[in-house]
């Protein structure tokens, strides 16, 4: 029986879609995947307009907690994290759009990870492991991670390489996405406060490595048949939460 995947899309740029190049990423690589396998679901997760809550006391006292002995006030204070875990555990391909920010990532993107990095959810803590007592939950999934610079030279031998505190710090988190480091696939747009030919190559470059690597991905599945299903976004009252309703049939 062919697996339908499902790709949690996670935008972080605090620019709206006309001025991203993330978002710009994200939707090139959403739409060639969906072409490519067409029952694909797309869960989509918008952090830039609905920040995530940054962890406090509460969260942390409710997190350590056994979930058995958890009153309702520790219930509420993991209920975001509890939504977000959700959509992570369904996702096969998790798709960041990753803009750099002063070096490193998003506040939103970094609010979301410690939201989903959870005992219990998505790691195991045993001190009989010695060193090194955590142990992720999750496993077998794939992330892409689609990001802009402003400068140039963060890869590895480049001119700013010791300032690139983002992609060691994604990579560092990825486990508990359940991503191995080989399975992170990384395409980067550079030069954008340059405006030049460089920063024009380096565009067209990343879009042309974008389409190629969900071509490939979507491949992997081999789901050809009709009935792309896309995420509903529904607003919380708080309006700074997403929740989400599949739809079938609607546009990817």
């Amino acid at each position: 029986m062919t697996h339908m995947p499902t790709l949690l899309v996670v935008n972080s740029s605090a620019q709206l879609e006309e001025r991203s190049l993330t978002r710009k990423l994200t939707a090139l690589f959403s739409e060639t995947f969906c072409e490519r396998a067409s029952d694909t679901r797309v869960i989509d997760r918008d952090l830039g307009r609905f920040p995530p809550d940054f962890v406090d006391h509460r969260f942390i006292e409710a997190a350590f907690t056994e979930p058995g002995q958890r009153d309702s006030r520790m219930t509420d204070a993991l209920a975001q994290s509890d939504r977000l875990i959700d959509e992570l555990e369904c996702a096969d391909i998790v798709v960041i759009g990753a803009p750099m920010y002063n070096y490193g990532m998003p506040a939103a993107l970094k609010a979301w990870f410690d939201q989903v990095a959870r005992i219990g959810r998505t790691f195991s803590f045993d001190l009989s492991r010695g060193d090194f007592p955590i142990e992720p939950l999750l496993s077998g999934k794939h992330l892409v991670v689609l990001s802009a610079r402003g400068e140039f030279g963060f890869a590895p031998g480049g001119v700013r390489e010791e300032q690139n505190a983002l992609d060691p710090g994604i990579a560092a988190c990825a486990h508990y996405l359940g991503a191995s480091k080989a399975s992170i696939d990384t395409i980067v747009v550079e030069y954008q406060e340059f405006k030049d030919d460089r920063h024009r190559a380096s565009w067209e470059q990343a879009s042309k490595a974008t389409i190629e690597l969900a071509t490939r991905l979507a491949s992997d599945f081999g789901s050809l048949q009709s009935g792309t299903t896309r995420s509903d976004v529904v607003e919380d009252r708080d309006g700074g939460r997403q929740d989400r309703k599949p739809v079938a049939g609607a546009a990817a």
